[in-house]
């Protein structure tokens, strides 16, 4: 197999698992519960292979694919008519920080499948036809090369994530995916209208031609294809508008609390786990890729909306009784570090923020997981009623006791890296938002504590009803192999490094560093 089959069936081979469902007996919901979780692990294994391939020859050039797609414009050679060409391909490529989000991906989505079996109970083949159509999706966002092509796949995510939130979930459920799709489409059009305006004045839509277009203030640009410093600076500021949707940046963060309490925990998974990295990405990628300059120009309002995010979330999430919530304004806090360590603009607080991205991505979803478990026996999720779990059910208890100072930063966790090297970064460049910003940390540990220790040591009423019991072994194996990988990166940060090392290399090439 070429290197590039095997990027276009990581992303492709989801669908075929949608072909297959539909041949299964509507009544055979095992089979094809089973089915669903089965085509969604292929891909993990392709990611596997490409990690392995990757450290053993140090290089990512061979999983590439570039193909004409579109082409149009004004083609005649005639006198008094010049000749006008649009391309927009169909490129599909890898780089260090890509990659570790496409296993990312790839392992969340198979653990968010396999903790679907129990969550689903009507309309299952419309679900995993629509979780799998999702997951082709988001590993497309990460691989795609071409802006229209990012945009398409970023699209797809969410129509899909709209019905999983709408169809299945809790009772306000339709509430919060009719907010999901106005905030998030507002952002999409922002977004298509930067990329129709670069593309354009460009003619191209490929990201790596055009990062070498645009930055670096044109001087690599063809004569007419550059953009003024006015131009930059707006084109920048809708990008950063676009992407403060998703990301959340506060205040465009409160459609994200209605989801993660309204939506099913596994779809929860994916997205505090994947879906609202796509704007840490996109920011990364376009803002920082295509406007270096004016990243470092607007870097300390950067700064300002980090410190806010992680400050605002905390202190909600320090007074929530829901812990869906709490975990949900944990989210917007954590995510404000990702947004401390892009303000930074240097390869410290730069790979802070890629580990942030990653390993908030796994600490959400050990936790949306545990509290999934916890909801099928206890049917509640709210703090004042849970208690004493952990007499009953010390197991569950311990794994979310574990993903909690994972949250908190304890060292030795991915939390405590990617806080840090965030921290560090920032520190060379606003000494005084830094400290400030500590403060959300300590904040963190108060909110962490509380509501862990209120679920596994608390006095609840509903615990007091019978005897609960705790997770097997094929309920915890999701929990064991998300607290490894959070284990595994804050022991060994080092490999991770290494591999975001050319992607950050890339970008501080276009800020001058």
């Amino acid at each position: 197999m070429t290197h590039s089959f095997i990027l276009l069936a990581l992303i492709l081979t989801p669908l075929l698992g949608v072909i297959a469902l539909q041949f299964i007996p509507k009544d055979n919901y095992t089979l094809g519960k089973n089915v669903g979780v089965l085509f969604s692990g292929i891909p993990f294994l392709f990611s596997i292979y490409i990690i392995f391939d990757y450290f053993q020859d140090g290089g990512l050039t061979g999983y590439s694919i570039t193909k004409k797609w579109i082409t149009f414009g004004n083609l005649s050679e005639s006198p008094g008519h010049t000749q006008t060409l649009y391309k927009v391909g169909f490129d599909l490529g890898l780089n260090g920080f890509s990659l570790l989000l496409v296993f990312l991906t790839a392992l969340l989505c198979m653990l968010s499948a396999y903790a679907s079996i129990k969550q689903v109970n009507y309309a299952w083949r419309l679900y995993f036809s629509l979780f799998l159509i999702l997951e082709t999706a988001m590993l497309g966002v990460f691989s795609a090369q071409d802006i229209f092509l990012f945009f398409l796949f970023f699209e797809v995510t969410l129509i899909t994530m709209f019905i999983l939130v709408g169809k299945w979930g809790y009772e306000e459920r339709a509430k919060a995916a009719y907010r999901f799709l106005v905030y998030n489409a507002l952002g999409s059009l922002i977004m298509f209208s930067v990329f129709v305006y670069i593309f354009v004045n460009t003619g191209t839509s490929n990201i790596g031609t055009l990062t070498e277009l645009i930055a670096l203030n044109g001087r690599l640009a063809p004569e007419g294809m550059g953009f003024s410093d006015e131009t930059r600076s707006v084109l920048f500021l809708l990008l950063l508008l676009a992407f403060a949707v998703k990301f959340p940046i506060v205040p465009f963060h409160t459609w994200l609390i209605n989801v993660h309490a309204q939506a099913l925990p596994a779809i929860v998974m994916l997205h505090a786990g994947i879906l609202i990295k796509m704007g840490a990405y996109g920011l990364i990628i376009f803002g920082l890729g295509f406007f270096p300059d004016q990243a470092q120009n607007y870097s300390f309002l950067i700064a300002i909306l980090g410190l806010v995010n992680l400050i605002y979330g905390a202190m909600l999430a320090m007074i929530e009784d829901e812990i869906k919530k709490v975990l949900a304004y944990s989210t917007v806090s954590h995510m404000g570090i990702v947004l401390l360590g892009i303000a930074a603009l240097n390869e410290f607080g730069i790979q802070g923020a890629m580990f942030q991205v990653i390993s908030h991505g796994l600490i959400a979803a050990i936790m949306f997981y545990l509290v999934g478990k916890l909801y099928e026996r206890s049917e509640t999720t709210v703090l004042r009623q849970l208690g004493g779990v952990a007499k009953d059910m010390p197991i569950l208890s311990g794994f979310l006791l574990a993903g909690g100072m994972a949250s908190l930063g304890l060292p030795g966790m991915s939390g405590f890296i990617s806080e840090a090297m965030a921290f560090v970064g920032l520190f060379e460049k606003e000494p005084v938002i830094t400290v400030i910003a500590v403060l959300g940390i300590i904040i963190a540990a108060v909110y962490v504590l509380r509501a862990v220790l209120a679920i596994t040591f608390g006095k609840g009423d509903i615990m007091k009803e019978r005897k609960w019991k705790d997770l097997s072994f094929t309920e915890a194996l999701p929990a064991i192999i998300l607290l490894s990988a959070i284990l595994f990166i804050g022991i060994l940060p080092n490999v991770f490094a290494e591999t975001l090392r050319p992607a950050i290399e890339l970008i501080l090439k276009g800020i001058g560093g």
